[in-house]
């Protein structure tokens, strides 16, 4: 399908203050860092430890979709966020493998549950066409971008997290932020229609529920002694009750639907410009200047 067929041919609305560069951080995980370290909660810390499991595969899923298309852009700033946003998802990757080896080495079948992700990855998602790839990339980012969104927004989200864990969720939803659109932008100028992303993000939302449940019971089996039905109900209740984690996302998660969405109509570039310099300073020595820290 030519470019002229596409819902949309605009091909980039990045924000002017919004740079997409890729930045290491060199996070370490030690002793420090308590197994519950979401507020004091088994259920809460295996269920993100179960996302982050998901990241490493999943954002090489992203790249490769993307970088198929990369000769066909023809807008250099295109281009120029393209490559940005490959170098960042290259970094996720990085300080998530670090995190999950982390998990690893509290027993949590890490190795498993990488295993059953590539059987999903390789045995149907990669079978698809390319832009139908493209299409999962565009939905999977867009939930990685409101999720990014409500973590920056909510300080009571934030504050529950153990100061070890903090800085690695808020850096992460930085850099979703600043690349939310990009995928997108790339889905319009190939030649995406209105059909296939919003098949797919029913597709993607299903498979991705299915596979952190998944992941999230996995671990909790194999920490059965520490299980509690109270702590489970008040994390499901945390998550799914009234302005909880997820439920509060519906609207924006529906907004997707919208025949003229883009990413960038909510324009939250001044999260980034609020929390980025400070959570820099949480680098390791050699990927930062300076040793400002005050984030909250």
């Amino acid at each position: 399908m030519s470019t002229a067929t596409a819902e949309n041919t605009t091909t980039t609305r990045t924000p002017e203050n919004v740079t997409i560069k890729p930045q290491r951080m060199g996070f370490e995980f030690d002793n420090t860092v308590p197994k519950y370290w979401l507020d004091n909660s088994p259920f809460l810390s295996h269920m993100m430890n179960a996302l982050s499991v998901l990241f490493p595969q999943g954002e090489q899923f992203f790249v490769d979709s993307v970088r198929y298309y990369r000769d066909q852009i023809n807008d250099p700033k295109l281009k120029k966020e393209v490559a940005g946003f490959i170098g960042q998802e290259a970094m996720h990757s990085l300080e998530h493998v670090a995190m999950n080896q982390h998990v690893r080495d509290q027993d949590m079948p890490v190795e498993e549950l990488e295993h059953h992700l590539r059987l999903l990855l390789q045995g149907f998602a990669k079978r698809l066409p390319k832009r139908h790839q493209l299409a999962i990339t565009c939905a999977l980012e867009h939930m990685t971008a409101m999720m990014a969104d409500m973590l920056l927004e909510r300080s009571d989200v934030r504050e529950d997290m153990h100061e070890t864990m903090r800085p690695l969720w808020v850096w992460h939803a930085i850099e979703e932020t600043e690349h939310k659109a990009v995928t997108y932008d790339v889905f319009q100028q190939v030649g995406g229609t209105y059909l296939e992303r919003s098949f797919y993000q029913i597709v993607s939302t299903s498979l991705l529920g299915v596979m952190t449940a998944y992941f999230t019971v996995r671990m909790i089996w194999n920490d059965k002694r520490s299980f509690s039905v109270k702590d489970t109900a008040k994390g499901l209740w945390r998550m799914w009750g009234v302005d909880g984690v997820f439920s509060s996302l519906i609207p924006t998660w529906l907004e997707y639907f919208k025949p003229g969405f883009h990413p960038w109509d909510h324009d939250n570039s001044a999260l980034i410009e609020r929390f980025k310099a400070d959570i820099l300073a949480y680098a390791a020595p050699e990927y930062r200047d300076g040793n400002r820290r005050k984030l909250n």
